[in-house]
């Protein structure tokens, strides 16, 4: 299964509710590699990187993720795959 990536901007009220690490804690499950962080703006921002199959099953449940988020939509862009040993919180942009 080839390898993509993908660079994701999350909206909603993600900030305060362990967004992050339900997302480092999600996407390592998945075998998944990467980072997330907090915006400025309030919203959340994240590189996905992995198998095509596990990548849209991330996608889909950072839809809900943990229980206090409320996900607005979820803004996915492809972008080149890159050299990323695990998934880590990154900080605040």
């Amino acid at each position: 299964m080839p390898v993509i990536a993908r660079h994701l901007m999350i909206l909603g009220r993600v900030q305060g509710v362990f967004y992050r690490n339900w997302t480092v804690e999600t996407a390592s499950g998945l075998g998944l590699a990467g980072w997330v962080r907090n915006r400025m703006d309030g919203s959340v921002e994240a590189l996905v990187q992995g198998e095509a199959d596990a990548v849209a099953h991330f996608i889909t449940l950072a839809q809900n993720g943990p229980p206090a988020a409320k996900v607005a939509r979820i803004d996915a862009t492809d972008v080149p795959v890159e050299a990323l040993n695990g998934f880590e919180k990154s900080p605040t942009a």
